[in-house]
């Protein structure tokens, strides 16, 4: 499985979609960030949108990969897949992360016809409804994304996939820890606390315990959400789909 996390818009979700929604739940998943290179044995790679011929060698060496594109680098690279024909098809799908505000919205629509513009069809690509507030509809907060969905034909969303709002990614940005191993944590924070005199020491443990807990919350929202995207429905075959005209 082979996919493409990919929005003209920044602030959308795009890394935590990639490294907590997707990854993990893909078996022997490669990663890549389209931002800067770095090819280190072991290490994530990291490219920039113009290395784009060094993006397809890779895909052609690994089974499973997820590709975070950042914002700064979508257009350049959509651009090179119209030079290079046909290359969007060693994608398995386009996953399109959207968040409420409008700007995103219409930003995640230019995303979505460009996709269409270079030939990916419609059941290649996913929305991910991201940072929906607690007890508001998706189909209500993205109204405006939806309808434009409606008239395009250009993706069929799925709105069982979504994500609330949560500070669990705040907490964990840049930690390089997974969401799966925090809620996978047995360590007991309560009797650690507990233990300990010092209340530098309490405060780094509640916090510790605070994270775990939002984690094991979090962590079968992102199974659902996985499940909704029914990736499992997607045959990887590499040319078949002819890329439209531009």
């Amino acid at each position: 499985m082979k996919l493409a996390v990919i929005n003209f818009s920044g602030n959308v979700g795009k890394s935590t979609v990639a490294h907590h929604l997707l990854a993990p739940r893909i078996p022997g998943c490669h990663f890549v960030a389209v931002e800067s290179i770095n090819a280190d044995d072991g290490q994530p790679v990291t490219i920039r949108g113009r290395q784009f011929a060094q993006l397809q060698e890779y895909l052609q060496t690994v089974s499973n990969l997820v590709v975070d594109v950042g914002a700064s680098n979508v257009e350049e690279l959509l651009a090179l897949m119209r030079r290079y024909s046909g290359s969007h098809a060693d994608f398995d799908a386009f996953v399109v992360p959207t968040v409420p505000p409008r700007k995103q919205q219409q930003d995640t629509a230019a995303t979505l016809a460009e996709l269409a513009r270079i030939g990916v069809p419609a059941d290649r690509i996913r929305l991910v409804f991201n940072q929906v507030e607690d007890d508001t509809p998706v189909a209500r907060t993205f109204e405006t994304l939806l309808a434009y969905c409606a008239a395009s034909g250009s993706v069929q969303p799925r709105t069982a996939a979504y994500l609330r709002y949560n500070e669990v990614y705040a907490r964990i940005r840049g930690t390089g820890r997974s969401l799966m191993e925090l809620a996978a944590d047995t360590s007991d924070y309560k009797a650690a606390i507990a233990e300990t005199d010092s209340a530098a020491e309490k405060v780094a443990l509640a916090q510790k315990l605070a994270t775990q807990r939002l984690a094991r919350g979090v962590v079968p929202e992102l199974d659902a959400c996985f499940a909704a995207l029914e990736l499992h429905a997607l045959t990887h075959q590499v040319g078949d789909a002819a890329p439209r005209a531009a």
